[in-house]
């Protein structure tokens, strides 16, 4: 049973009444993967916006592994505490993250982010010292458009992203760098300059599924969707 642990903000825990980009990778997965696989993590919850909690499990479709590890409002520097406890007790093999724009966009700069990123890394090999991981890089947002220096961090940060992911890279515990959404656009793709509408969830995925299937041979090309 391969276990797949996804890992993120509010662009992967999602809302209610949404499918998330999570529910997209899982379909992608059962018609692709040939092998038995789950979804883990020590929450389901999606984020309801008129509670202001995560309390929600109103799913667009419910039945998929909705297990997470992922926050609204939170990021590399709230993961990094976490991921080894969440790690050992779901015995996660792949990570699958999504991280670095609520870090960039209030608590931490492009150097800062990548200290979390190293200290996330260390931290969930410690628990599994053969975790996969694929690492998106941060997808940006609105508030790039007009805010130069917030998108002068956030094309800062996906350098050192990358260069984190080529020097800890090991045979033992690989590391990827997905590439970002493929013809990802803030007006086709989200729903209000930031979070994914269902267009987006699909690329989202197709982000994720792309890397697996090119390095590791995991389920096979993504088909992209629109529904």
């Amino acid at each position: 049973m391969l276990r797949f642990m996804p890992v993120g903000d509010s662009m992967t825990i999602g809302s209610a009444g949404e499918h998330t980009w999570r529910y997209r990778l899982w379909q992608h997965l059962c018609e692709s993967y040939g092998g038995p696989f789950t979804f883990v993590g020590p929450r389901e919850e999606l984020y309801d916006k008129a509670a202001g909690e995560p309390t929600s499990l109103a799913y667009a479709d419910p039945r998929f592994p909705r297990a997470h590890l992922a926050g609204w409002g939170e990021g590399w520097l709230h993961m990094a505490p976490l991921i080894g406890g969440a790690v050992r007790e779901h015995r996660a093999d792949v990570l699958l993250v999504s991280l670095g724009l609520i870090d960039l966009g209030f608590y931490t700069n492009a150097e800062q982010t990548t200290e979390n990123v190293r200290a996330f890394i260390a931290a969930a090999r410690e628990a599994r010292p053969r975790i996969r991981m694929v690492l998106l890089p941060v997808i940006p947002n609105i508030r790039t458009v007009s805010d130069v220096p917030f998108a002068a961090q956030v094309d800062l940060f996906n350098v050192l992203l990358a260069k984190t992911v080529a020097d800890l890279d090991e045979p033992r515990s690989p590391l990827l760098l997905a590439s970002p959404p493929a013809g990802y656009e803030l007006d086709g793709d989200t729903y209000d300059g930031t979070h994914p509408n269902a267009s987006g969830e699909h690329r989202i995925a197709g982000a994720f599924a792309a890397a697996m299937w090119e390095a590791w041979g995991i389920g096979q090309a993504y088909a992209a969707g629109t529904d």
